[in-house]
């Protein structure tokens, strides 16, 4: 049924790196008022938060609103917008170590391929995938629809480096460029696929 099928959520996968590769969290410019209302749409449009064990718990330290109801003095307003999307997402963590998780999350067990494929099957129109181990796998197994790089003008000089260890190199078109103010540039591309 060609017609069902079209309704199957796509999966995105985005994330800062800088233009040598370097897609560490801290290697690229620091974030501005411009770059977190990207990345705030990017929360927004996004039916569920895929992560891994290391994603989650760096974004849950950074992002999960505190018990008091309010959000810290370091947080500027331009920050808030992003907070409160993360911070009400639905998550699915993927992760055979931790033995529970909250903050509007589930725990994903078992065979990942098959779990992702799973949460992509249900009704809605796009999960969302960060991090740097996770997506890999994803990736490998031709699960990611739609990768969105934003590229920073910065040259790191070391690790790690984007979706390293890719098994088969993975042809993509460009779907749409953004340039930011700072010099960054959100690019988007989704996979071409391969007659076979």
């Amino acid at each position: 049924m060609k017609g069902e099928h079209n309704k199957m959520r796509s999966l995105r996968y985005s994330i800062n790196v800088t233009l040598d590769g370097c897609c560490h969290h801290e290697a690229g410019l620091p974030p501005d008022e411009q770059s977190m209302r990207y990345w705030t749409a990017e929360m927004e449009r996004a039916d569920a938060l895929l992560f891994g064990r290391v994603t989650y718990e760096m974004m849950e330290a950074a992002w999960r609103r505190p018990a008091t109801g309010t959000w810290p003095d370091w947080m500027g307003d331009w920050q808030v917008p992003f907070a409160e999307a993360i911070d009400r997402a639905k998550k699915y963590v993927v992760s055979s170590t931790l033995s529970r998780v909250d903050w509007n999350a589930e725990l994903v067990r078992g065979d990942v391929g098959q779990a992702v494929q799973r949460l992509k099957d249900e009704p809605g129109e796009r999960l969302w995938v960060g991090g740097v181990t996770l997506p890999l796998a994803l990736a490998d197994l031709g699960l990611i629809d739609e990768y969105a790089f934003v590229v920073q003008p910065v040259l790191a000089g070391h690790g790690p480096t984007l979706l390293a260890g890719l098994r088969e190199h993975i042809q993509l078109e460009l779907a749409d460029r953004q340039q930011f103010g700072s010099g960054a540039v959100a690019l988007q591309y989704r996979p071409t696929r391969v007659a076979g």
